[in-house]
């Protein structure tokens, strides 16, 4: 793989929904078919994806009300192209893209917080969440029991 064959995009022009659904299955990010990633990327404020030549090997994306606060979500690398910094050029450019908002919060799946915290994220004392699947959410790592 050769890093002048990688390049970002930053809109849903041409996008294969089928192929982010491969991409997802692959990277372990859930189950969202290929109708549901479309609905979630296209309410999306900002996207970021990364493509190899014309293969897509990466995702991410950020909901955000323009001022006060934004959410990283779904941040996603094949397997054959992590450890490429091709994670790290995604969130970087959202970041960028964020830029002056009063909080960008995300949460990480466990074990890769610092990844994170390599761009100055800080974990959160009182942040909650209501899960859909709650026991799912306990048992992935994401939620202490009660």
């Amino acid at each position: 793989m050769e890093a002048s064959t990688l390049r970002l995009q930053t809109s849903l022009q041409a996008l294969d929904w089928d192929e982010l659904h491969a991409l997802y299955q692959s990277a372990g990010l859930g189950s969202k078919t290929a109708a549901e990633l479309q609905l979630v990327f296209g309410n999306s404020r900002y996207v970021c994806f990364a493509l190899d030549g014309e293969r897509l090997v990466g995702a991410a994306r950020a909901l955000s009300d323009g001022l006060d606060v934004a959410y990283l979500a779904d941040i996603a690398v094949l397997p054959s192209h992590q450890g490429s910094g091709l994670g790290k050029r995604m969130v970087e450019d959202l970041l960028q893209r964020l830029h002056g908002h009063r909080k960008i919060i995300l949460y990480a799946a466990p074990g890769k917080e610092p990844f994170y915290k390599k761009f100055g994220f800080q974990k959160m004392l009182t942040a909650m969440a209501l899960f859909a699947q709650p026991q799912q959410a306990q048992q992935r790592g994401y939620t202490e029991p009660d």
